[in-house]
């Protein structure tokens, strides 16, 4: 058999994983705070006897893009989107502090604040707990003030301050959880949780949509699908030589 055979199924194989990327860039087009995954090829060469001709295809996702989305005013209370660079640092399930950029919060019926169902996290790394009821309102900084029901408005009360962090970009990933992390140490292990950073500003009453571009997102599936096409097709057109070249060996 051919070994041209492997290279082709290489590149087809990477360009499925690409299309899988861009899929999933296109599925969260509309929410909020997502950041676009992206997706690259390069080449490996074929370590063996012989010379150097052959090279396989691997498909890498060097990161994410960090652009920022559009912001949407809702005037909803406990929405706020990052005016800027910045991260809201959550809870994730493994009970690790990660980052977001989806600032629609919730109240569940503990009190606690949540984020897609993470917990929030207070600028000392604590859950964010307010009062049931009360009317909230969060400040540029982050400081978070409540007001219960029925109550004179100067008796306002300060709950807390959500924990705003601002990494470099080369200092953070994005995990299976949709969520951004601290990249890990060369030795392996998780990076420590980033310090708040009091010069992050956020913008009440507003959401940050998605950073995917609809658009170019569906160009990318289609170029994705006719180049999947081109490798199905060099396939054939080797396994056809080695039928025609088998039967050429068989006559002599």
């Amino acid at each position: 058999m051919d070994r041209l055979i492997y290279t082709a199924l290489s590149g087809a194989t990477q360009t499925l994983e690409r299309q899988a990327v861009v899929a999933n860039n296109m599925a969260n087009a509309s929410t909020p705070g997502f950041r676009a995954q992206l997706s690259m090829f390069r080449a490996v060469p074929v370590n063996g006897d012989g010379l150097a001709t052959r090279a396989i295809t691997a498909s890498t996702t060097p990161g994410a893009d960090l652009s920022p989305g559009d912001m949407t005013e809702t005037g909803r209370s406990l929405d706020v989107a990052i005016d800027g660079d910045g991260w809201l640092a959550v809870q994730a399930e493994n009970g690790e502090e990660a980052y977001t950029r989806a600032g629609g919060l919730q109240m569940d019926s503990t009190g606690l604040l949540r984020s897609n169902g993470n917990v929030v996290l207070s600028e000392f790394g604590a859950p964010l707990v307010l009062p049931l009821g009360a009317e909230v309102t969060i400040a540029p900084d982050g400081t978070i003030s409540a007001l219960g029901a029925g109550d004179q408005p100067n008796a306002i009360a300060e709950i807390g301050r959500l924990k705003l962090v601002n990494p470099e970009a080369d200092q953070i990933a994005r995990g299976g959880d949709n969520l951004f992390h601290p990249r890990n140490n060369e030795d392996g292990t998780p990076g420590a949780p980033f310090a708040a950073d009091d010069t992050v500003r956020v913008v009440s009453g507003a959401i940050e949509s998605s950073n995917v571009n609809p658009t170019e997102a569906m160009v990318s599936m289609i170029e994705n699908a006719r180049r999947f096409e081109m490798q199905m097709k060099m396939i054939s057109s080797i396994d056809e030589n080695d039928q025609s070249a088998n039967k050429l060996l068989s006559l002599t």
